[in-house]
């Protein structure tokens, strides 16, 4: 009996179906785990950033999902008709060592991540959280072990029964919930911009009021108007609104006292929540009260001259 060769058609087929497989199950897991993160927050994560630490990766997790999944089902549905149509190419040695290696990297995985379960479970570390990510694993790792040894015995004789017809469905039905999951977390594409362009203004309000405070320092008073901040030789610049490109609203209030404006598109109670999942990007955000309602919001800031005096030789100009 002569040994089926390996075409060009073949090695493409099949390198580019495991290519997609493994994206898939990566970019799977990936998305699983960021939902756990969402859901079961950790608290040691509380106070480090401003926005939401874990969407960046969920939406990369996403798009990979929505464009290399399908690839994947449609190249697994075409290689399966190809093999009932040429039943002599299920022998091709491609086909067995992508196989094979799959089923090894499967393995490794489940054996690691149930030697991790069982080192963490000894150490008294065992949370909600982590167990959800142990399951993630268990389960995505072992539907794909078990799906490529079912597909190693198979026969792909004609009238022959095809039970990844039952498979399938159950791989699509966890990808798509989880792609589900996935969006009721990030929100909308206009949600998560809006987010972004309110997260630039408080990063904007914060350098602008620091600046302030370090002109009252230099010169013992507060500034008229930001264009009073610029300062041509360091190359320093007042930032505008990142949407309209007008100014930030600034008013002195007092000796020492001074008021910031800008107009914000979301609610920080809803969009930018202080808590283990959406956390302050700077740590003074707390002390500093950020939050905001939709629209044109102002924020009244004092500056005490213990905490922040003036130059010793400017003291008799400011009161």
């Amino acid at each position: 009996m002569n040994t089926p060769k390996t075409t060009p058609k073949d090695f493409f087929l099949y390198f580019a179906s495991f290519a997609a497989l493994y994206v898939s199950v990566v970019s799977l897991i990936s998305l699983l785990f960021a939902i756990v993160n969402r859901v079961f927050p950790d608290n040691l994560n509380v106070g480090y950033y401003y926005g939401d630490i874990y969407s960046g990766g969920m939406r990369m997790a996403i798009a990979s999902l929505i464009i290399i999944f399908p690839i994947y089902l449609f190249l697994a549905s075409y290689i399966n008709r190809y093999l009932i149509n040429n039943p002599e190419k299920k022998d091709l040695p491609i086909r067995k060592w992508l196989t094979f290696i799959t089923l090894f990297l499967t393995a490794v995985a489940v054996v690691i991540d149930l030697v991790v379960l069982v080192n963490t479970f000894l150490g008294g570390e065992i949370t909600t959280r982590f167990a959800l990510k142990v399951l993630s694993v268990l389960v995505v790792a072992g539907s794909v072990f078990g799906y490529y040894i079912y597909d190693l015995r198979k026969s792909f004789a004609p009238g022959m029964p095809n039970r990844a017809k039952i498979i399938v469905p159950i791989a699509c039905i966890l990808v798509f919930g989880s792609l589900a999951g996935g969006f009721a977390i990030i929100g909308s594409p206009m949600k998560a911009r809006a987010e972004r362009l309110d997260m630039r203004r408080v990063n904007d309000l914060t350098s602008v009021q620091w600046q302030v405070v370090n002109h009252w320092q230099q010169k013992g008073v507060l500034p008229v108007s930001l264009s009073d901040l610029e300062d041509p030789i360091s190359g320093h610049m007042i930032p505008t609104d990142p949407e309209t490109g007008l100014s930030y609203g600034y008013e002195v209030t007092g000796n020492t006292s001074f008021r910031l404006c800008a107009y914000f598109r979301l609610d920080s109670n809803e969009a930018f929540r202080p808590s283990s999942v959406r956390t302050p990007y700077y740590s003074s955000y707390e002390n500093d009260n950020w939050r905001h309602d939709a629209g044109e919001y102002c924020f009244d800031r004092n500056i005490d001259p213990d905490l922040y005096p003036v130059r010793d030789n400017l003291k008799d100009r400011a009161i």
